[in-house]
């Protein structure tokens, strides 16, 4: 039997019975108490409310005459298996808080509102879909559950005990710090210390510190256009001048970036959602303009461990001598989405900042995730993990590529860096959600591209296709379905025009 507070108020309109009465009930059709739950005995409830048992023992049997309650031998009290049918649908308990008069206004308390502002919504059923062309999902075919499964054990054993189970304030797993300084970073060009390193509850965690370190009501900062709409959403909470600045076939211009600028944002090696790579040239440019106008650069290395067609192109972080740039990473991207670990790399007094802001927040990131993720790194599982994605995303980014051109051609841009993800445009007729809607009901997925505009009256005809967690065989096929949804949606939409 589980603890249950009922609350009664002496003096109230309704007397005591009927008061524990009408908790038993409210509670029951809430769904607070399951059918075939045990209930308090009534010299406990007695002793609890501090009334007199007689008091309770009628409420009682109320309740039981009236088949809320059954009473067992020797047993005691449980919630009848009948006291709900099982097609009832159980009353919003919020309506009562709702409704009433003395309720806090909530709308003029809120300081901000991010409940306003539009997110992508991904479905939680995508795996049941035929053709899930969605972005940022893992292929459970290609990950190594045994190896994970073992890190863990070891994490969880006696050995590493204080490793998981002591609160370790504001510090993070040494051992996770040491395999991203050493195994993750060099690869990124980046060498950093200790104290310039911070792991953070993946990428979108480390976005909305830095905004809250850096970004005062009118502190002007650029993101890219079209971008990651979290990074413009947390931004925008911070502060009044978010500046949208397009991106070309190179990535952000950094001419366009205006006087009085303090932050932007960019994702330059594999930019989202377009996936244009910034090419060295452009990005020298952009860090001579960080080191003349002395503004901060938001490096979000996004899929950077999915390069696997060209040379890496070296990161701003790599490139940056004098502390103009802060260096977002995430393994969620590598290993899977639902680990939520990344890290910050900083100068120190920015990485002391922001490591006691995380105090206040979450303190640490849950330790035992911390040291599987950093079993998993020293022990050269996601150094296998990695060669596995890169052989079967290539696989995949030829088969996407082939058929896109055979099936809608012209269409999109093949990414040259690889990834996970084709940028679409359509023809200046489709409404990329109405066919979103349609695709849905023939069993495939997309993510239309309008959330990734800031701008009022973005356009409609864009979209993402990923490919990371959909089967090789089936993309040919889908994109062939896709492509007959697109010339429907064309037609009735001319159709609907005319």
């Amino acid at each position: 039997m589980r603890d249950w507070l009922l609350q009664i108020k002496r003096g109230e309109y309704a007397s005591l019975q009927t008061q524990i009465r009408e908790a038993f009930v409210s509670a029951i059709l809430d769904g607070q108490l399951g059918r075939e739950e045990p209930v308090p005995s009534t010299r406990k409830m007695a002793k609890v409310l501090g009334v007199s048992r007689n008091t309770v023992m009628l409420a009682y049997q109320g309740l039981l005459d009236d088949g809320y309650l059954v009473a067992r031998e020797r047993s005691g009290y449980y919630v009848s298996e009948k006291a709900i049918p099982q097609h009832a649908a159980r009353p919003d308990v919020t309506q009562r808080v709702e409704h009433s008069e003395t309720a806090p206004d909530w709308d003029n308390r809120f300081a901000r509102k991010p409940a306003a502002l539009e997110n992508i919504i991904k479905p939680l059923d995508w795996s049941s879909y035929k053709y899930p062309f969605i972005y940022g999902q893992v292929d459970h075919n290609l990950f190594p559950i045994a190896e994970w499964r073992e890190c863990a054990r070891q994490t969880l054993g006696k050995r590493w005990f204080n490793a998981w189970t002591d609160d370790h304030g504001a510090h993070d797993d040494a051992l996770l710090v040491e395999q991203i300084r050493r195994r993750i970073l060099p690869r990124r060009g980046i060498m950093a210390a200790e104290g310039e390193i911070l792991v953070t509850l993946g990428a979108q965690h480390a976005l909305y510190m830095i905004s809250s370190l850096l970004a005062k009501p009118d502190t002007k900062v650029v993101v890219e256009e079209p971008g990651f709409p979290d990074a413009r959403n947390i931004f925008s909470l911070h502060t009044r001048n978010v500046l949208l600045r397009e991106v070309d076939s190179q990535g952000l211009v950094p001419d366009a970036i205006p006087a009085g600028t303090e932050m932007v944002f960019i994702t330059p090696s594999h930019q989202a959602p377009t996936t244009v790579t910034m090419p060295l040239s452009r990005r020298l440019e952009l860090m001579e303009k960080a080191r003349k106008d002395d503004f901060i650069i938001i490096e979000d290395d996004h899929e950077f461990e999915t390069n696997y067609v060209n040379e890496p192109c070296p990161s701003l972080k790599s490139l940056d001598d004098d502390g103009h740039v802060i260096y977002v990473g995430s393994l969620s991207k590598s290993v899977f989405h639902g680990l939520r670990l990344g890290f910050l790399v900083a100068p120190k007094p920015f990485i002391d900042q922001a490591r006691a802001l995380r105090r206040l927040m979450v303190r640490h990131p849950p330790n035992n995730n911390q040291r599987t993720a950093a079993l998993f790194l020293s022990l050269g599982h996601h150094d296998t993990l990695i060669r596995r994605l890169h052989r079967a995303y290539r696989a995949r980014w030829e088969v996407m590529a082939s058929a896109m051109q055979k099936h809608l051609p012209d269409s999109s841009r093949v990414p040259s860096f690889g990834g996970t993800s084709f940028w679409v445009e359509g023809p200046d007729a489709l409404d990329a959600e109405r066919l979103a809607e349609a695709g849905r009901e023939h069993g495939l997925l997309i993510e239309p591209g309008r959330i990734f505009f800031g701008r009022p009256n973005p356009p409609r005809n864009f979209f993402r296709l990923g490919f990371s967690s959909i089967d090789e065989k089936m993309i040919e096929p889908g994109i062939e379905l896709l492509a007959r949804l697109v010339k429907e949606d064309v037609s009735s939409g001319r159709a609907a025009a005319e």
